[in-house]
């Protein structure tokens, strides 16, 4: 077993296992990835894990998986199946990361990050994957990728206008070139 910072450091294709804190439920981000996976993190760093099949895991439980290190659109993943998931059991609530919108980036990809900041440009359709939202915090403009949960966005999109303060909570992931946060559920957005 390793720390997760340590396995996101490994070669692609090497094996490896290691515990955390379920922080994105398996399935969420569906809409976008064609997958069931979710994250974890542990003290060290965070990673989402790429899953074929449905699991039942709630958030802040504590899991072990094997899998092997990848990259999907560039993100780090580590590739596992059902059967090498084991749950802990042991529950801990993991809190967000609070970051700048511009320090949304490789040092804290797999986190559950915070990012507040004003709405630059009005929200983009971008189904069957989600919608776009564009925040910044005066630090740089960063891609929030609300993904979509049984036909419909995981937080509000549809109230949300340019110049408006909000406070998002989700996973800091990257899609090809580009940096995103990406909630989780409706509570993962607070608007002023």
């Amino acid at each position: 077993m390793v720390a997760i910072a340590e396995a996101r450091g490994l070669a692609e294709g090497s094996t490896a296992t290691v515990d955390g804190v379920v922080t994105v439920a398996p399935g969420t981000f569906n809409s976008a990835t064609g997958e069931q996976g979710f994250a974890l993190q542990d003290d060290t760093g965070g990673i989402y894990v790429s899953l074929p099949d449905a699991l039942d895991l709630d958030l802040d439980i504590r899991v072990r998986v094997t899998g092997k290190l990848g990259q999907t659109a560039q993100q780090t993943v580590l590739n596992a199946k059902a059967a090498a998931v084991t749950t802990l059991g042991e529950a801990r609530s993991v809190g967000p990361k609070d970051v700048t919108t511009g320090d949304v980036g490789e040092p804290v990809e797999g986190l559950l990050v915070r990012v507040g900041g004003s709405v630059t440009k009005a929200v983009e359709d971008d189904q069957p994957y989600g919608f776009k939202v564009y925040i910044d915090d005066g630090s740089g403009e960063i891609q929030v990728f609300v993904h979509l949960v049984d036909g419909q966005p995981v937080i509000d999109t549809v109230s949300l206008a340019i110049d408006q303060d909000i406070t998002v909570t989700g996973l800091a992931a990257q899609y090809e070139t580009t940096y995103e946060v990406a909630p989780r559920l409706a509570g993962d957005l607070v608007a002023q």
